[in-house]
């Protein structure tokens, strides 16, 4: 039976508070886990993620001796560390790859076996490969209670709780919902209980995000809230009434009201306070708006923030990249690529390493770019008019992935690809690693020895090895 994550929207008084994710306080779990280290620095993850498959080889593994047909026609720029480039429509980048570590040999060494986005969700969030279901249901695999859990979801299980707000939380949409909801971004096994918490914006006021784990039927807002709740007295001071009610949707009852009637928690969701100027280096687009809120969730104490890549379908009708609006660059690859996504993207990435920096957040901070997939080394989709709709496809065989602050050590290229980024060639690794690097840096190790959804102890820690000279 697949894991009912479709519906975005619930309310209380369906008694269908889904997110729980105040942390493991409570629930009579353990908040320092067997494999828990005190050695990590960073205290929380931001993970950026290039929905679609980012193309490495047009991004940060340019390949400028490579023929034509591979390379594109985009020029590589020096950066700020001697000896490494990356795409001239990257200069916020450019100007900050002190601050980051660039792994260029990343592969689905494993198992690669549909080359397509369900799969490249599930192995790059996870660190676990894909099963055979992925490849005989394709976009028809559910996310299942039987999964591996996503590092987001085992990160907030793991670590203490600081904060009352949710330990996991994702934004500003649900990956492919309702229709091809991608697995691998929930708790699965870990128990429902866990799964991120989801804000989601709207593109006409990318400002506004809207809560659907904390919608309340009929209008109800929290005074309306508080008034109803203070009828029959506070649920704290009312055991007897809780006893007689019994069931898990009445501690998720009690936790929503304890999260809508924090001033800490709804605060953390409001950008009004930013300054414009902030804003304004952001930039006014809704994958921006969501960077800035996750900075705000991180220094409220949020150990996991993941912010996916939203996609404007109007750039994709325009440009006709074949792409929904995000990475997935079937058609007109170096037009989207230039004219769209890169600069959105250098703009928001480079605002938010400076405001963490400016805070004291960025050593404490983890800021992870990753994606489903890279793109095919040779350019021209079959798919999309081949090479003169200049777009390129799915290549599950080589991708890049940036880490910055959280203990990373900033200035390095970790790996290399082929001469034409078809495939890793020095220090090959795979999302298994990044999943175990990324923990790491938290201060968790394996094996990592917690309860799963039918109380069974459970090692939950990735496949892959940690990536020790990242972190430096």
């Amino acid at each position: 039976m697949a894991y009912p994550h479709d519906k975005l929207r619930f309310a209380l008084d369906r008694r269908v508070f889904l997110q729980a994710s105040l942390g493991a306080t409570g629930l009579g779990l353990s908040n320092r886990p067997l494999g828990a280290n005190a050695g990590g620095k960073a205290k929380s993850v931001i993970l950026f993620w290039l929905s679609g498959g980012a193309s490495h080889i047009d991004t940060w593994d340019m390949k400028p001796l490579a023929a034509a047909e591979y390379r594109g026609p985009f020029k590589p720029i020096a950066t700020r560390v001697n000896g490494i480039q990356v795409c001239e429509h990257l200069p916020g980048l450019a100007k900050r790859m002190d601050k980051v570590a660039l792994i260029r040999s990343v592969g689905m060494r494993k198992r690669d076996l549909t080359g397509d986005h369900h799969a490249g969700y599930y192995y790059n969030q996870t660190g676990h490969a894909p099963d055979s279901t992925f490849l005989t249901l394709g976009n028809n695999r559910k996310p299942e209670p039987t999964d591996w859990p996503s590092m987001a979801c085992l990160a907030g299980r793991a670590l203490p709780r600081r904060s009352p707000l949710p330990a996991t939380i994702a934004l500003p949409e649900k990956p492919g919902a309702p229709e091809f909801t991608r697995p691998g971004q929930f708790a699965a096994r870990l128990g429902q209980l866990h799964d991120p918490f989801y804000l989601i914006a709207d593109h006409p006021r990318p400002e506004e995000f809207s809560v659907p784990s904390m919608t309340l039927a009929g209008g109800l807002d929290v005074e309306r809230l508080s008034g109803r709740r203070g009828l029959s007295g506070s649920l704290d001071l009312l055991p007897r009434a809780i006893d007689q009610l019994g069931s898990d949707l009445d501690l998720q009852t009690r936790r929503a009201y304890e999260l809508l009637s924090s001033a800490k928690a709804r605060s953390a969701f409001d950008l009004s306070g930013e300054a414009k100027e902030l804003k304004d280096r952001y930039g006014s687009t809704v994958n921006g708006t969501s960077l800035l809120l996750a900075r705000r969730l991180v220094e409220a104490g949020v150990p996991f923030v993941s912010v996916y890549w939203r996609g404007d379908l109007k750039q994709s009708d325009k440009l006709k990249c074949a792409s929904g609006g995000g990475w997935d660059t079937h058609g007109n690859n170096f037009q989207c690529l230039k004219d769209w996504l890169l600069p959105e993207f250098d703009m928001a990435y480079s605002a938010l390493l400076d405001d963490l920096e400016a805070r004291g957040l960025l050593d404490s901070t983890l800021v992870l770019v990753s994606s489903e997939m890279g793109r095919h080394p040779k350019v021209g989709d079959i798919r999309s008019g081949g090479t003169s709709g200049a777009g390129r496809d799915h290549w599950t065989h080589a991708m890049s992935i940036l880490m910055a602050g959280g203990g990373v050590k900033g200035g390095q290229v970790y790996g290399s690809t082929d001469k034409v980024g078809g495939y890793p060639s020095e220090k090959p690794c795979g999302p298994e690693d990044i999943a175990a690097t990324t923990l790491a840096a938290l201060g968790l190790k394996g094996p990592l020895m917690l309860n799963d959804r039918e109380n069974r102890p459970t090692d939950f820690w990735p496949e892959g090895r940690i990536l020790a000279e990242v972190l430096g």
